[in-house]
């Protein structure tokens, strides 16, 4: 888990990093969505549709400890966050698809993820587990605040944007050299404690929700560029999200060993999407909704 001053300096690098992205659209590209939503919905549909049930199954399958099951079933009932723009635009991926995506469904899980966790976490706990709002809410700010403030500063100077867009672009290097030192160093102890089965589940589960997301992205008849935004949001998580449920509702050794599961997803899931966009970005495609080169 991140310290004060980690957490403090990830939150400016993220609102520096969304005002980036958005300094690379218009609002002709989201009027564009909402005309044609496939992409959204498909995008729903992979969310909140086969990655609880795939968490679920690698629980089952895998035969993990219950905490340990607990926390993978939690991370794959929860939406996309800001992590999934950031991997589409360096993905030069759909990035207003993306960002459609991660407001759509962080909205629609306030209705969905009880019902997901009631099906597929009860099972495993007799805990009520509370849908934390505050941080939903704070995803929803991260994404549309700053995503409005690079449209608006595009349409106002185009040369003031590219700036903007290239600082945006260092501030994420950093958000991901910063996540993942200090998820090795904090958390040393807790990953060398969590057997192989676990990392197996993790570093499936993010994987191959991408996979799945691209396949049934690819099915559907969506462009190439929006089956790559729809694989990334789909395969990472908003980990944060599920930190806070778990701490809201678990206390004692039990929290700890919960934790374990979405932590080293969220260490993996940034492997798997940095593979992923690199074999994207070595892959090309041309669209009129892919983030400028």
């Amino acid at each position: 888990m991140l310290g004060p001053i980690e957490k403090a300096l990830l939150a400016v690098l993220l609102l520096v990093l969304m005002t980036g992205i958005g300094s690379t659209l218009s609002g002709a590209q989201f009027r564009a969505i909402v005309r044609r939503p496939q992409g959204v919905l498909i995008g729903l549909a992979s969310q909140f549709g086969w990655m609880p049930l795939l968490a679920f199954g690698l629980a089952k399958g895998l035969d993990l400890p219950t905490p340990m099951a607990i926390g993978l079933v939690l991370i794959g009932c929860t939406p996309g966050g800001t992590t999934s723009n950031m991997f589409t635009y360096y993905a030069k991926a759909d990035v207003a698809l993306s960002v459609a995506m991660t407001v759509v469904s962080t909205v629609v899980a306030v209705v969905v993820m009880p019902l997901l966790l009631t099906v597929y976490a009860s099972p495993l706990t007799s805990q009520t587990l509370p849908l934390p709002l505050g941080n939903i809410a704070t995803t929803l700010a991260l994404v549309l605040v700053p995503i409005g403030l690079g449209i608006s500063i595009r349409a106002r100077s185009p040369k003031l944007a590219a700036s903007v867009q290239r600082l945006g672009s260092m501030s994420g290097v950093v958000v991901l050299v910063l996540l993942v030192t200090s998820s090795l160093v904090r958390n040393y102890g807790d990953l060398a404690q969590i057997p192989a089965t676990g990392y197996l589940a993790a570093v499936t589960l993010g994987a191959l929700g991408m996979a799945l997301g691209y396949g049934a992205s690819r099915v559907l008849g969506l462009r190439p560029s929006q089956r790559r935004a729809v694989a990334l949001e789909t395969g990472i998580q908003n980990s944060p999200l599920a930190f806070a449920l778990i701490l809201a509702t678990f206390a004692g050794p039990q929290q700890q060993q919960i934790l374990w599961l979405p932590m080293l997803y969220a260490l993996f899931v940034l492997g798997s999407a940095s593979v992923a966009t690199l074999w994207f970005r070595r892959h090309p495609v041309q669209s009129s909704n892919a983030a400028p080169g």
